[in-house]
């Protein structure tokens, strides 16, 4: 029960944050969160680009906006965003 409670509340801060936020860091899921996108094959090429590219053109742009934009997962966007703009390190 504690476990669906947890994920529950991790579902929430998904959908409801525009701009990352410690919550997201201090929930017990984010580090599997960021292990799994850390496995993913084209994670160093999609932060590459959104360093490089697309932090440039829009620095404000959203998890949503950017999981749209780049065609993947909201969880890979929320890791790569929070890593580029100063949270936590690889």
């Amino acid at each position: 029960m504690l476990y669906r409670a947890r994920v529950h509340d991790f579902i929430g801060l998904l959908r409801g944050r525009t701009v990352l936020s410690d919550d997201l860091s201090t929930n017990s899921l984010w580090p599997i969160l960021v292990e799994t996108v850390h496995s993913l094959i084209l994670y160093t090429h999609h932060k590459a680009y959104v360093r490089d590219v697309t932090l440039h053109e829009k620095p404000d742009i959203s998890p949503h906006d950017l999981a749209m934009s780049l065609n993947i997962s909201l969880g890979e966007a929320m890791v790569i965003l929070n890593e580029l703009k100063g949270g936590e390190s690889e």
